[in-house]
């Protein structure tokens, strides 16, 4: 790639494929009508960014350069470099106590539980990350697999309907073969040496799951048995193997099981936080930088009203908007949506509309109002004037 003089006024672009159609971004996410579509093709299949550059005639023209020069110009941190994990117990510690600079700048965790982490993987420890839907387990499972380089396998225990063929296998009829038996993806995770596996959703798992994990996890068998009659085949779990599976704690989680004690007490527990308001508008800005800080820093403010009015005895409301919620709604305004028109089809399905005047839907709404600005809310909140009018005559 030939290289050329930029200058911080050089429009730079990124191609995004939208349909059938390339896209030119510039670092404010508008759109640029320059490059050709032969060219916006092949910076999207290399992954470079377009500079305009200026010929000597003054004719512009447009060629390939880095992405990092666009992600410079926009903001966008750079990914996080995998390392190496040490093997000496004083590399060890050094590692384990200067591992905050691996944690991605997106996820919000304190440095003493990003610590509590990387030491768990480190040592081979299961870890269970525990918390409120849509607080960041996931992501941060997510992220210490990016930084450690490790293999890594991921497993949604929760949308499992047939636990023994998605940890164990499948018995197969075959005309000429007759019966044989296919390993499942689980297997080949377990045998993986220094592999990282995800357990996502384990809280919702079907009992039956939990039994066949039981000896997997436990630190005196790691074991897989593929079938619970006596003396049946077993396989070994490969040296350096960690899982970490995520759960959602507490009563107000639909198909959440109590899980049992003796599942529980084979993981070191990790408890993420729901982020305050500051920390949730700061991550909303540092995803979607482009996008007006006080419209981000309103729907902070009111995922926050909602965790508010849900805690305790004299709450408004049963439910709240969690970070992925709110993330959510931000990538709707970043793609356009006026902020009410997000908050119809990504935080408003969330509360109950049974109630009319007194539902914790028109609550909402009412909340949503004091932040809306540019008359986008005047359809959406229609029905509850409706309500009102009626509440009055």
């Amino acid at each position: 790639m030939k290289k050329f003089n930029l200058t911080p006024d050089t429009v730079v672009v990124k191609v995004e494929a939208r349909g059938s159609r390339l896209v030119a971004l510039d670092t404010k996410g508008n759109k640029v009508d320059g490059p050709s579509v032969k060219w916006k093709r092949g910076a999207l299949e290399k992954g470079h960014a377009l500079a305009e550059i200026i010929g000597s005639t003054g004719r512009p023209y447009w060629r390939p350069v880095p992405m990092d020069e666009f992600n410079t110009r926009a903001n966008i941190p750079a990914p996080v470099a995998a390392v190496e994990v040490p093997s000496d117990h004083a590399e060890v510690l050094n590692f384990i106590h200067s591992s905050y600079s691996l944690k991605p700048s997106q996820l919000v965790m304190n440095e003493l539980k990003w610590k509590y982490l990387v030491r768990s993987a480190v040592r081979g420890k299961n870890i269970m990350m525990t918390g409120p839907a849509g607080c960041g387990k996931t992501m941060s499972a997510k992220a210490l697999v990016k930084a450690l380089d490790r293999p890594d396998f991921y497993f949604n225990l929760g949308a499992t309907q047939d636990p023994r063929a998605t940890l164990i296998g499948n018995t197969h009829f075959a005309k000429d073969t007759g019966t044989y038996f296919t390993e499942s993806a689980f297997v080949k995770a377990i045998t993986t040496p220094d592999a990282v596996i995800l357990l996502d959703e384990l809280s919702r798992a079907h009992p039956d799951a939990w039994n066949i994990l039981m000896t997997v996890l436990d630190e005196g068998q790691r074991y897989l048995r593929l079938d619970e009659a006596e003396g049946q085949a077993t396989i070994k779990v490969a040296k350096g193997v960690t899982f970490i599976a995520t759960a959602n704690v507490g009563n107000e989680y639909t198909s959440t099981r109590v899980m049992d004690r003796a599942l529980v007490d084979r993981f070191t527990q990790i408890e993420m936080d729901v982020l305050n308001k500051d920390q949730e508008a700061g991550l909303l800005k540092a995803l979607y930088p482009d996008v007006d800080h006080e419209v981000l820093e309103n729907l902070a403010e009111l995922s926050h009203i909602t965790r508010v009015e849900s805690t305790g005895d004299e709450g408004k409301l049963t439910t709240h908007v969690s970070t992925r919620t709110a993330v959510e709604a931000a990538g709707l305004i970043h793609d356009g949506f006026s902020l009410s028109e997000a908050a119809e089809v990504t935080v408003l399905p969330r509360f109950d509309s049974t109630g009319g005047l007194e539902s914790e839907r028109t609550y909402v709404k009412q909340v949503l109002q004091k932040f809306v600005n540019d008359g986008s809310s005047d359809e959406l909140f229609s029905d509850v004037d409706a309500e009102e009018d009626a509440a009055t005559n």
